[in-house]
């Protein structure tokens, strides 16, 4: 983060003197503060895969405590969407042909595990995920291929049954729907990629993962808006280099990985204690599991509060029965009323509005002098992407006489108390980087 502030100064014979005494040194100086509202620390509650409860049951849930979050959608399961699952390449028939002759390697291992999933047979699929999963693991890439040579054998031997084409549910009960959703997003919740079909897309080809990105973007801009197209998770958390540089390439921020260098990022599997990070920032992946117990839950958010630089993101799935690792009403509930009773000193926010938060203030520069009986303040960034438009928070020292402030930026005017603390009073309130410059005055303030 680069910030300067300025006391009034005047310059004699080159030498800066301030005009304050050393004793209301501080009058004047604005920082961005670490958090949103002078938080502690952040949290992002995210949801993966979109499954019904989710939405029927978590959502009234954090409806009831006030707090937003983010959903990572497989968005060719919603009904009324455009793109669904392909295979984006050379004909089927003459992929199949060619693997009766030449064995899977690593020069055709990708296009024919693209492929298998979308043969036009029932089960093909699975062979995917496993080829897939063992690809990723980056451990013994001849046994992804055997099994995708495998599938191939058994294709041409006729062991598959013929897929039968199965439209999209349309029934609510089973199915989210693209109206649901927008009323979601109008109440503050995020909805972001999380492909078009839930590919392992290590082991994608070039198309084939370009076809999932942007598809899946395209239809939640289609149906949701710009302001949703900002987040993507990777299938199964994928941290393969060439999936997660093709998604950073069309998303501003993925969950499998942040190359923010100021950032210490800890994924799920990361039993590194975010207590001995020296970056400025930690994210911090956490899975609730069904296993995990709401005490483990608890001592994450402890750890949080407990320190100054960590954002603790939640990463669910199902919802009572529905969806992978599934975690009760009771014990959600449970956890989030702990976050509540913390609120005081964590921001709850979306996945998309914490990162935004933390890189326009890594990257803002604010100044601040006293202009008469009103402190200016100027917030700059120098982020050019449109989509960073979250105000920051800023906190300005005023002189010990003031007791309520009036901030004036451009046509809106707000009010904050002012707080005392160890001999110092400043203000904390909320400002928009590259606007007009930020007014501070006593309230009641000089007229206009």
């Amino acid at each position: 983060m680069k910030y300067k502030s300025w006391p009034r100064i005047f310059v004699i014979a080159g030498v800066m003197i301030f005009s304050a005494c050393p004793s209301h040194a501080q009058e004047g100086h604005t920082e961005i503060t670490k958090w949103q509202y002078g938080k502690n620390g952040a949290v992002s509650l995210t949801y993966d895969d979109g499954s019904i409860n989710q939405f029927r049951v978590a959502v009234p849930l954090m409806d009831n405590f006030g707090f937003p979050a983010t959903f990572f959608i497989i968005t060719g399961q919603i009904p009324g969407s455009q793109y669904h699952g392909t295979f984006i390449g050379r004909p089927a028939k003459a992929i199949i042909e060619e693997t009766a002759s030449v064995p899977t390697n690593k020069e055709n291992f990708f296009e024919r595990a693209s492929a298998i999933a979308f043969l036009g047979y029932e089960g093909t699929a699975a062979y995917h995920t496993q080829a897939g999963e063992t690809y990723d693991e980056g451990k013994d890439f001849a046994k992804a291929y055997r099994i995708i040579d495998d599938a191939y054998a058994k294709v041409r031997e006729g062991a598959f049954k013929p897929a039968v084409a199965h439209e999209v549910s349309a029934n609510q009960e089973n199915r989210i729907t693209w109206d649901e959703l927008g009323a979601m997003a109008r109440r503050g919740y995020e909805f972001a990629s999380h492909t078009v079909t839930h590919p392992r897309v290590a082991a994608l080809d070039d198309a084939n993962l370009i076809y999932e990105l942007e598809k899946s973007r395209q239809e939640i801009l289609d149906h949701l808006g710009f302001k949703h197209t900002f987040s993507v998770e990777c299938p199964y958390g994928t941290e393969d280099p060439r999936g997660v540089a093709y998604a950073l390439q069309r998303y501003q921020v993925a969950r499998n990985h942040m190359p923010d260098p100021f950032v210490d990022d800890l994924d799920r599997g990361n039993t590194m204690d975010p207590a001995l990070s020296k970056k400025e920032y930690v994210r911090w992946q956490r899975g609730p599991l069904t296993k995990t117990s709401t005490e483990l839950i608890k001592s994450w958010v402890d750890t949080v509060t407990a320190h100054d630089n960590i954002w603790l993101v939640l990463v669910s799935h199902g919802v009572d029965g529905i969806g992978w690792e599934s975690k009760t009403h009771q014990e959600i509930k449970e956890y989030l009323e702990y976050m509540k009773s913390k609120e005081d000193r964590l921001w709850i926010a979306t996945f998309q509005d914490v990162t935004k938060y933390i890189r326009e203030r890594a990257h803002g520069e604010v100044r601040s002098y006293r202009d008469g009986d009103a402190v200016s303040v100027v917030l700059r960034d120098d982020l050019t992407d449109a989509s960073y438009d979250l105000p920051l928070t800023l906190k300005t020292y005023v002189p010990r006489d003031w007791h309520t402030v009036e901030i004036r930026q451009g046509g809106r005017t707000t009010r904050a108390v002012v707080t005392l603390d160890q001999g110092h009073s400043y203000v904390l309130y909320q400002a928009i980087p590259n606007a007009e410059v930020v007014r501070l005055y006593p309230n009641p303030s000089p007229k206009s």
